[in-house]
């Protein structure tokens, strides 16, 4: 196609555009939504939504009903941004479809319609209704009668005063798509007035119709008859996908009818479908194409029965499978753009052109949806729009066209500047300028054209391909890029250089844990170029920073030699060194085998168990690369501090066995085992523990231990011992056998305790005497038998408590809280036993109940009882006792505490010193009533470094110390009674004297 020369202007003018000013065409961010508006609303306005993203901001116009809306109404219509504004919106004037347009210098585009309702709800027309009569068992339609409304509504009746709702059921039934009132069969108590309440769904304004008298007939009651459906859904409902599609069905009959539902097809119903209202409807949430088809209503009684059928057929809005996208071409080429959507019936396809329906000419096609435009020109550029539509709605697809036409330029795809390449490889020159139509390209080495040869072609898309490059090809290549528009060039340079070598290579090594090892890498490369050294272990790249308490990368600029520290069993594997340049890169591997301990035995088995011995099996676990030379056997029980070496056969387990038999085990207790491998390395992990297991049972071998006793109460002999460890009861029903004789008898008297845990036995018996000398030894037995029995000891029987009280007690008041008892001794003989010392009871006011006790070692004959009350009279009686029991108490006592010491501290303490004495002065203390007379004065001094205080005595109100005043000292008194000292005076601090000055 020739081209103009204001064509050619243009088209140069739009591509230096092209690269300095990114236009972009509008693109929709928000479009207006169907609305409804509630009239009567409070709100005067209401907005639909436009908004536009572009370069430069788009503008914006409105269409109602395929009209151009005159914004400079502004009283009418107000553009905030992209959004109309629709002031005191009139349901005669506003109500229809609208589309907002969005408009810049590339192009426009024109949104999806949006409709605009006015939702209302009018009061009732007729005033007064006419009394409906029937017979009694009659059936029975209350007909609502709507009034002048828009927007969806729900009903509801009342009957007779508000707030008495009819209450639906099966034998009443409202209908939400006619508003009437269904009575299967009338009954006595539906007598009454019914009122019709019609809601809106949008405004939420309610209306009540007339009420409808209902009365029953005198001639009679109606008989039974077969149903009659007044409900029902159309022959044929079409329902979109995902709605919620509800059929109603409800018959009038005596008796009252029953409803159910079937598919016609006999196919089941879906788990989502419900069935509300006494089954009077059948609601399919999110419609979809299977539940389309015939459903059949059956209304069934006793007198026949009647069907209703309806179909069902889905339909759904188009919805995008293939949407456009922005698309950028060169002049003259071609355009093909594919939209498709799905939906059903199947939708038609129109398209756009900035808003316009898109004209079809010789070089613009539709086919099937598809848009096809050749030999394209600048004109052609612009915004597109796809329609994809069907009866139930009709979908958008926005792109911009960009037809381009400019001289080739490389500034966005400059050529390479440097391409390096070793000798005898290929190379491939890249020269891909923007162009528009494609350009032309040629090439010069240096200054001399190139021509294709053997190693030397020219690629399809511009590029330069040169085979077995040898040293001679290095060099600058210029590629010259042209079309009608104009031309440009591009330069690269190309070094040819040697190919890298590894001059010394790592190599497999056999290493043990622990160890450290260097695996070489050095090479020989061009000097030109750049490396770089990468590791990389089992396929993995080594990262140097992670692991670098292991690897470390050492040697000089050549050399990549890896250093492995400390090397553990994870490090066994395949390591390559990756050397690359710029141009080339070389590798080389080696296997690095890490011998270690054995990793643990597998599958530990108990084979066997007797009461002493165990045979295990186990499987060999990886040996790490180094033979095991032998197995040990370790055992746990739940008495046991961890795991133990256990004793086997054999004693010592060579690395190819994988049998022992461990004995020396305990009978009738739970084992757990475990094997432990080694070799040359040494010791390995353990295996997994074996399961738990017990031993058989055995007759004890062990009797208890430390057998003893003595002690008790009268004609009692106590035995006692430390009880068997459960770990050497050896079976279950184990005991002990409890056996004694007095010292010089010869027959055993035996008794069994059954209880493992218990420690003692105490055998009663009048004709025991007290304190007398038994043999003892315990047994031991289980449901084996009988075990041995602990070496024989020697106990006394018990003790005869002693039969005298003490004599001559007396209390004597010490303080205000003090009180000191003494007694004699009582007559006590050895062979009765040992005297543990005495109890003394005491108690005030004569409340021996609450009384308390304080005993005393029995070579002990007085007591001092503290913390009692002050000027109380307590009472106290003395008693002996030993492990028999106690005696007698002695005749009761009774000695009054003193009153407590004055409150009142010495006052007005004065002071003064010479180097060698210091005189005091203070204030008398004056007793109160209840406290004790004042006898004197008790002086407490110390030096400051000192800790023992000393004590002057006085019954005067002065006192003299002969103190060395060499440091300070620290100074107080108190007043002293019977009751005890009173209230220390403030602590007095008298520094010391220096030096004193001469009179």
């Amino acid at each position: 196609m020739m081209l103009s020369w204001k064509q050619l202007i243009l088209l140069s003018f739009i591509g230096c555009l092209g690269g300095e000013l990114l236009l972009q065409g509008p693109v929709f961010i928000k479009e207006p939504s169907n609305s409804i508006f509630p009239v009567g609303s409070e709100d005067k306005k209401i907005t639909l939504n436009c908004e536009a993203r572009g370069n430069p901001s788009p503008h914006y116009r409105w269409q109602l009903n395929g009209s151009d809306i005159n914004l400079s109404m502004e009283y009418r219509y107000k553009l905030n941004g992209g959004n109309l504004v629709v002031i005191n919106p009139n349901r005669n004037w506003d109500t229809g479809s609208y589309q907002c347009f969005a408009t810049n210098s590339v192009g426009t585009i024109v949104s999806r319609e949006a409709k605009l309702q006015f939702a209302y709800l009018e009061n009732f027309k007729t005033k007064m209704r006419s009394a409906v009569s029937v017979r009694e068992g009659q059936g029975v339609v209350l007909l609502c009668g709507l009034p002048p409304h828009s927007g969806e509504l729900s009903y509801a009746w009342i009957f007779n005063e508000y707030p008495s709702f009819v209450e639906e059921d099966s034998r009443r039934f409202v209908s939400q798509e006619t508003g009437h009132l269904y009575i299967a069969k009338v009954e006595p108590l539906d007598v009454g007035n019914y009122t019709c309440v019609v809601t809106s769904l949008v405004t939420n304004a309610r209306v009540l119709g007339s009420p409808t008298p209902l009365v029953l007939r005198s001639d009679g009651v109606m008989g039974e008859y077969e149903p009659k459906i007044e409900v029902q859904f159309p022959e044929t409902l079409p329902a979109a996908k995902g709605s919620t599609v509800k059929l109603e069905c409800f018959a009038l009959g005596n008796p009252v009818p029953q409803i159910n539902w079937r598919r016609s097809d006999g196919l089941p119903f879906s788990t989502k479908i419900k069935l509300r209202k006494s089954n009077g409807v059948l609601e399919i949430p999110n419609f979809q194409q299977e539940d389309a088809g015939s459903y059949e209503c059956i209304a069934e009684n006793s007198r026949g029965r009647n069907v209703a059928r309806g179909r069902l057929t889905y339909y759904a809005k188009p919805h995008w499978v293939q949407l456009i996208k922005d698309v950028e071409i060169a002049v003259e080429d071609s355009l093909y753009w594919e939209c498709r959507a799905s939906g059903k019936p199947k939708p038609s396809y129109r398209w756009l052109k900035n808003g316009e329906a898109l004209v079809l000419e010789e070089r613009t096609q539709i086919e099937n949806g598809a848009l096809t435009i050749s030999n394209l020109n600048v004109t052609d550029s612009g915004m597109f729009q796809c329609i994809a539509e069907n009866k139930h709605g009709l979908v958008y697809s926005s792109a911009e066209l960009k037809v381009v036409a400019s001289a080739p330029d490389f500034s966005k795809t400059p050529m390479k500047k440097l391409i390096q390449v070793q000798v005898g490889s290929e190379v491939s020159l890249d020269c891909k300028p923007r162009a528009s139509p494609r350009a032309l390209s040629s090439w010069k080495k240096g200054d001399v054209p190139l021509q294709e040869t053997e190693r030397i072609s020219f690629l399809k898309d511009g590029g330069l391909k040169i085979a077995n490059v040898t040293k001679a090809d290095a060099g600058i290549y210029t590629c010259i890029a042209e079309n009608q528009f104009g031309k440009a060039n591009g330069t690269t340079h190309l070094v040819v250089t040697e190919p890298t070598r590894i001059t010394l290579a790592p190599s497999n090594m056999d290493v043990s844990v622990g160890e450290s090892v260097i695996l070489p890498c050095q090479v020989q490369h061009d000097p030109v170029l750049d490396i770089m050294f990468t590791w990389y272990f089992n396929g993995a790249l080594t990262d140097f920073k992670k692991d670098g308490s292991h690897f470390e990368k050492v040697g000089g600029s050549s050399s990549g030699d890896l250093m492995i520290r400390n090397i553990q069993l994870k490090h066994s594997g395949k390591y390559v060194c990756m050397v690359q340049t710029g141009v080339d890169s070389v590798s080389s591997a080696a296997d690095l085998i890490v011998r270690g301990s054995p990793g643990p035995p597998e599958d530990v088995k108990v084979d066997e168990i007797t009461d002493t011995t165990a045979q295990l099996s186990w499987k060999e676990g990886t040996d790490n690369h180094s033979p095991v030379i032998s197995y040990s056997v370790q055992a746990r029980t739940p008495f046991s501090v961890g795991w133990q070496t256990a004793t086997t056969v054999p004693e010592v387990i060579d690395g190819k066995t994988h049998t022992a038999t461990v004995v020396e085990l305990n009978p009738w207790v739970e084992y757990e085992f475990r094997v432990v491998a080694s070799n040359k390395i040494g010791g390995g992990e353990p295996s997994l523990p074996s399961e738990r297991v017990r031993t058989e049972e055995a007759v004890p071998e062990v009797p208890p231990s430390d057998a003893g006793g003595g002690g008790g109460s009268r004609s009692e002999l106590v035995i006692t011992w430390d009880p068997v460890p459960e770990e050497l009861q050896n079976g279950e029903g184990f005991g002990y056998v409890v056996a004694f004789r007095p010292v010089g008898v010869t027959n055993w008297i035996q008794t069994v305790v059954t209880s493992p845990d218990t420690p003692r036995y105490v055998f009663r018996n009048e004709s025991i005497l007290p304190f007398s000398l038994y043999e003892v030894k315990v047994g031991v037995y289980n449901n084996k038998g009988e075990g041995p029995f602990s070496p024989v000891t020697t106990v006394f029987s018990a003790e005869e408590e002693p039969t005298v009280a003490p004599s001559q007690v007396s209390a004597n008041s010490l303080s205000s809280s003090e009180i000191e008892v003494s007694w004699n001794a009582v007559p006590w003989k050895l062979s009765n036993g040992h005297l543990l010392g005495y109890e003394v009871q005491y108690w005030n006011n004569g409340e021996e109940e609450s009384s308390s006790k304080l005993k005393v070692a029995g070579n002990v004959t007085s007591a001092r009882l503290r913390g009692l009350k002050s000027n109380l009279e307590y009472y106290t009686a003395v008693r002996a006792f030993n492990s028999a029991g106690t005696g007698p108490f002695s005749a009761t006592v009774n000695a009054t505490t003193k009153k407590t010491p004055p409150s009142q501290p010495p006052g007005n303490v004065v002071w003064n010193a010479t180097d060698t004495k210091v005189l005091l002065n203070w204030e008398q203390v004056k007793a109160m009533e209840n406290e004790s007379e004042v006898t004197g004065y008790k002086v407490f001094y110390r030096t400051v470094s000192q800790n023992n205080v000393q004590v002057l005595n006085t019954n005067k109100t002065s006192a003299e110390l002969l103190l060395p005043i060499k440091e300070d000292y620290i100074i107080e008194v108190k007043a002293t009674t019977n009751g005890g000292d009173g209230t220390s005076s403030e602590q007095i601090r008298i520094p010391r004297i220096t030096s004193w000055p001469n009179l």
